[in-house]
């Protein structure tokens, strides 16, 4: 079995404090997103990653070069992450077949369990339609409402059952073609889904949930870098 990775990083990341964007802010000796590719370049299966930049990237080139593998190459993004997404996938054209498996996760996620990444790829596989890591909502949800009397802000309209609700993680994993052709269906629509489930979703699809490890952080602001660096020596 071989896979292929798209790894998404065209973002600006506004909301994470610095001049450096969140996947080149440096993180125990290595960049963010060099701890994110990690575990896809240390996997045999992985047949190439294709990480989407923004054209103004001027940081990717160091990386590369660290990381001296073949199977790793960059193609420019766009304004969205869908879109991003896309051009991964076109960068692919040619080598992925139509019922190969990619796998895309977040440039900004460095804190990926091996053993979570493996859980993906078995139950996946076995499901045949793909699916993606998530984890079962822990916290009591509200759903907001506008008061235009509220002058401090929304106010609750009610508590959400949360039996049911998951929190989407990345790596998602799906057939090359069938995300591809979600993709430009959601495209030519209008719409620019979330993730690729979403737009897997609006073709009716029911992707399969794997339960992950919360310890699967998505860096947002620069709090969150601390977080992530004791996740990782935790893990060494």
């Amino acid at each position: 079995m071989k896979y292929w990775l798209v790894m998404p990083a065209a973002g600006s990341g506004r909301r994470f404090e610095g001049d450096t964007p969140k996947q080149y802010a440096p993180l125990l000796g290595r960049t963010v997103i060099e701890w994110a590719l990690a575990p896809f370049l240390g996997d045999p299966r992985c047949a190439h990653a294709v990480v989407v930049i923004a054209e103004s990237d001027s940081d990717w080139q160091r990386v590369a070069a660290r990381a001296g593998s073949e199977r790793l190459s960059a193609t420019p993004g766009g304004a969205e992450r869908s879109v991003s997404v896309r051009r991964g996938l076109a960068a692919l054209a040619g080598r992925a077949a139509a019922g190969d498996w990619v796998l895309v996760h977040d440039a900004a996620r460095p804190c990926l369990d091996p053993r979570d990444l493996e859980e993906l790829i078995v139950r996946v596989t076995a499901h045949g339609s793909g699916g993606l890591l998530a984890i079962r909502a822990a916290d009591t949800l509200k759903q907001a409402q506008t008061d235009a009397r509220a002058q401090q802000g929304p106010t609750v309209a009610c508590t959400v059952d949360r039996a049911a609700l998951w929190r989407a993680l990345t790596p998602q994993m799906f057939r090359f073609g069938p995300l591809c052709a979600a993709l430009d269906a959601a495209h030519a629509a209008g719409r620019h889904p979330t993730d690729e489930a979403q737009a897997l979703e609006w073709g009716g699809v029911s992707p399969l949930l794997v339960e992950g490890r919360a310890t699967n952080l998505k860096l947002t602001t620069g709090e969150d870098l601390a977080l992530a660096e004791a996740v990782l020596r935790a893990r060494s």
